[in-house]
């Protein structure tokens, strides 16, 4: 099991934000990044959800104000990372949308946009080798700073490219909730996932 953060890992660039009024509204706290500030990868997820009250320590983001932290999504990209090679300190982890969308809807364009700029400072400040963005909203926030957009978002998952903006390449990952359900579309097993991420990611951060 990955080891939890250190509250000293939350790297929070506001005290309190009121850019989206429903979704300040619907949050219990502010999910921010986590991490090593000099990381090799700055991996991106969608956003926190509701979070588990009942749980001892992987309660979700929404409840511990530490992205990627619930049991079911915030474990399993920690640990695949962590198999591929990059463990905790090598990954700062954040999201795209820094607060729990109401009754776990999907984060609004708006939303995005307006969380984009906490992003590319989380970026600036890390100065990553590679940007992993973990499942479709993520990948497409993070490549609107180029103006561009995707056809397909299972036909980008592992096909790296570079951001312009950010100066960094972007490698697009499954989103962990579903990971098992898209592997076997893209003709993997974990082992074969875990060795792919390992590779493109290594092929990327040394260019």
């Amino acid at each position: 099991m990955p080891t939890f953060p250190d509250d000293e890992a939350r790297h929070a660039l506001a005290a309190d934000c009121q850019r989206c009024p429903e979704l300040a509204a619907s949050r219990t706290c502010i999910s921010w990044g986590n991490g090593p500030l000099d990381a090799a990868l700055v991996v991106v997820g969608e956003a926190p959800a509701e979070g588990d009250p009942e749980a001892e320590r992987w309660r979700g983001g929404n409840l511990t104000g530490l992205a990627y932290t619930s049991r079911r999504s915030g474990r399993k990209i920690r640990q695949i990372l962590a198999d591929a090679g990059y463990g905790r300190d090598a990954c700062y982890f954040t999201n795209a949308v820094k607060c729990h969308p109401p009754e776990n809807r999907d984060p609004t364009d708006a939303e995005l946009a307006n969380c984009r700029p906490y992003l590319v400072e989380e970026v600036e400040a890390v100065e990553p080798a590679a940007v992993v963005t973990t499942g479709r909203h993520a990948t497409e926030t993070v490549l609107s700073l180029d103006d561009t957009s995707l056809d397909g978002f299972l036909d980008s998952v592992l096909d790296p490219r570079r951001s312009e903006a950010l100066g960094v390449p972007v490698v697009p990952l499954l989103h962990p909730s579903y990971q098992e359900v898209w592997l076997s579309r893209l003709g993997y097993d974990r082992t074969e996932y875990v060795d792919a991420i390992a590779e493109t990611v290594a092929g990327v951060a040394d260019t």
